[in-house]
């Protein structure tokens, strides 16, 4: 492995750790931790006597500070690297355009006062918008280190139509999440028995009733996932796409798992963390997974010899 696919690698570990912490300053209440200012913090760089809610946010910024500025730097390491129109180059791009885009929804969070207490529909919007650029954040990433690892020229990232599906399945499961979380986070319960009579109530916070869907999403989006994976299992030959539906079965076995926990527990914020973590794994095996299937595919297609009969002249 080269030393830029390394550190490609290493972007993307860190960038899963600032996520991460991200939802940590949700679940803990933290959004507000720097009142409705950005960049600065309570109208300071370095607010005096900060709170514990401050010093939160201000590590959650100081860390994504830090994860942009190694896209940066990935991203010129790959132009120092690579050849013009190399995929490396192309993607890395793509990554900092998504961390940009990333950095400005987190400020229009705060800005408009979207975090603490704010119980409004149009923070549950742009949450799920922050959960869909993260994704495609993440997965940006990770076709930069896995491009980078493989060494390759020319690449094709036409996929079928089951794993574009499977992909679109798990960005609709993230946003079920993200609003599902925040609904938990807004109006706590005690017991399951008080969370469904919550979630049922046609009187209830629209957030509230939301997270009755988040299961029957998951388990329909799982299914489908295992599926694709065991026919993409089934179809290839090679040990690397077995290896990865394999990882992807057992993955969304246990994050199916981490749900049910979750749900039975009344979703303890360390668990929260857990659960989102797994879905980025999820999320990169099934990215990996239909990538090296689609290569696949193209490779079969341009080895498969043409017969033609020979006729008399």
């Amino acid at each position: 492995m080269s030393r830029y696919a390394r550190f490609a690698w290493f972007v993307l570990a860190f960038n899963l750790l600032v996520i991460v912490w991200g939802a940590f300053v949700r679940a803990s209440g933290s959004g507000a931790g720097c009142g409705s200012h950005w960049p600065l913090c309570n109208g300071a760089v370095i607010p005096r006597a900060p709170s514990m809610k401050t010093l939160i946010e201000i590590s959650h910024r100081a860390t994504s500070g830090i994860a942009l500025l190694l896209v940066v730097a990935m991203v010129v390491w790959a132009f120092r690297a690579y050849a013009a129109r190399h995929p490396v180059r192309r993607i890395a791009v793509v990554a900092l355009v998504l961390m940009f885009t990333e950095a400005l929804i987190g400020a229009g969070l705060v800005l408009f006062e979207y975090v603490a207490e704010n119980k409004s529909i149009a923070r549950g919007l742009w949450m799920s918008g922050h959960l869909v650029n993260t994704f495609l954040l993440v997965g940006a990433l990770t076709l930069t280190a896995w491009l980078a690892t493989e060494s390759r020229n020319q690449i094709s990232l036409r996929i079928g139509w089951c794993f574009a599906l499977a992909l679109f399945g798990m960005l609709l499961l993230g946003v079920s999440g993200a609003v599902t979380a925040l609904g938990g986070t807004l109006f706590p319960v005690t017991s399951l028995a008080e969370g469904l009579r919550q979630d049922l109530s046609p009187t209830s916070h629209i957030l509230i009733r939301l997270r009755f869907y988040h299961p029957l999403i998951a388990l329909a989006v799982s299914g489908w996932l295992v599926f694709v994976a065991m026919l993409a299992r089934k179809q290839s030959s090679i040990a690397l796409i077995k290896r990865l539906a394999n990882a992807l079965v057992a993955l969304v076995t246990v994050q199916l798992l981490a749900g049910l926990m979750n749900l039975l527990l009344h979703a303890p914020i360390w668990l929260q963390l857990v659960h989102l973590l797994l879905s980025d794994l999820v999320w990169i095996v099934l990215l990996l997974l239909a990538y090296n299937a689609s290569q696949e595919r193209e490779a079969r297609a341009v080895e498969t010899p043409i017969n033609y009969v020979a006729r008399p002249v």
